[in-house]
């Protein structure tokens, strides 16, 4: 019996599609395709695939990166994609929903001192809290030493969701730490008794440094910087101001780039662009005096994730920008600002396909980005070769 001719085109056809959607997926197979963008031609490379849902990634001044996965493994990827086992020494994560070993940041002296710091979701009696860490990386890069919890949120517990955590260093070696409302509690995030919804300022081992807003207050946790946030996800440090901003996820709608000034209220859940998952009306206005505005806001969500100043030589036309990873959004954004105002906004990558998690500027002016899913890739961004 012979096949009908109409069905063997469409078969043709739908593995055609297949075919090029794989090819576009892995950029690998000997051909690396190229995306479109303002600044020419994109070559996107696969250096490293097969982790799991990777998380946050920071380079060491030999190149290499340390790559966290969300399950609680810690590795080191060199940039011509080997992969390590996982670091012996990190602690045990909760891994449940959002949650498990989150960002890492290396310490400004790490050539010296081989500090890292890092985030994680610690399981307690009733659920998990945030938890920052400080450890160095032995001589062999094969795990991590004088491993030290150094801040715990206080508050009330997550069962899963919004534990945020993103890790700043600022040029005198403070911590800054963005923390998320655990998603139930979001009330707290308009109280100082607590640490939810809030960017902390600690020291490197985690006491208080001297200039914190509400310390010495008996209402307030004395390491709080800012508050009214919900649920962050991008934390850096401006390469020129020194100034801190933050990215952090909205409801439906309200996704936010904030400013963080010290003291300051930024709203969460008083004011807001967004609705509640089930349509209801969550925020009182979209204004209220003695609270902050977003410097720009996502009307639908793109649920931005990981943030980077490019400072790099390999697109000059982009020196300046901000970027940033998308999630429901599936690409790569830049925004292109003057001095503290978004003027413009570009999206790339769609046809990725992929959630990008993490966004870094590598030290050879590439941009560097982390994909999350169980399959997770680490990718390599550069002009194409003409």
């Amino acid at each position: 019996m012979k096949t009908p001719v109409g069905l063997v085109t469409a078969t043709l056809a739908v593995a055609t599609l297949l075919a090029a959607s794989f090819l576009i997926a892995t950029g690998t197979r000997g051909q690396t395709p190229a995306f479109g963008s303002s600044a020419g031609e994109l070559e996107v490379r696969t250096i490293a695939r097969g982790l799991a849902n990777p998380w946050a990634l920071a380079f060491l001044p030999d190149g290499t990166m340390l790559v966290t996965e969300r399950p609680g493994r810690m590795r080191i990827v060199t940039g011509e994609g080997q992969v390590s086992p996982p670091l012996k020494g990190v602690p045990e994560v909760w891994a449940s929903g959002q949650g498990g070993l989150l960002d890492v940041a290396t310490d400004k002296a790490f050539a010296q001192n081989r500090t890292i710091y890092f985030c994680f979701a610690e399981r307690t009696d009733g659920g998990g809290r945030t938890a920052v860490a400080r450890a160095r990386l032995d001589g062999s890069k094969s795990g991590l030493e004088e491993v030290r919890i150094i801040f715990r949120q206080q508050g009330p517990l997550s069962s899963g969701n919004h534990y945020g955590c993103r890790i700043a260093q600022a040029e005198d070696g403070n911590l800054y730490v963005a923390l998320g409302e655990h998603f139930s509690a979001r009330d707290f995030a308009q109280g100082l008794d607590n640490h939810l919804g809030k960017v902390i300022r600690i020291a490197p081992d985690g006491s208080v440094p001297p200039g914190n807003p509400f310390a010495g207050r008996a209402d307030a946790r004395p390491e709080i910087w800012s508050y009214g946030h919900r649920n962050p996800q991008s934390l850096a440090i401006h390469p020129v101001t020194g100034e801190i901003w933050e990215i952090e996820h909205g409801p439906r709608g309200g996704d936010e780039v904030n400013l963080i000034g010290k003291g300051r209220n930024y709203g969460w859940p008083v004011i807001g662009y967004g609705i509640d998952y089930s349509g209801a009306k969550i925020h009182d206005a979209t204004t209220k005096d003695g609270m902050e505005q977003p410097l720009k806001y996502w009307v639908p969500s793109i649920a931005p994730s990981g943030m980077a100043f490019y400072t790099g030589n390999l697109f000059p036309k982009w020196n300046g920008s901000l970027f940033t990873g998308a999630l429901r959004g599936a690409m790569l954004v830049r925004l292109t600002l003057n001095g503290n105002t978004v003027t413009s906004e570009e999206r790339m990558l769609q046809n990725l396909n992929e959630r990008i998690r993490d966004v870094r500027q590598g030290p050879d002016g590439a941009l560097w980005l982390l994909t999350d899913s169980s399959n997770g890739r680490v990718l390599r961004v550069a002009p194409a070769a003409k």
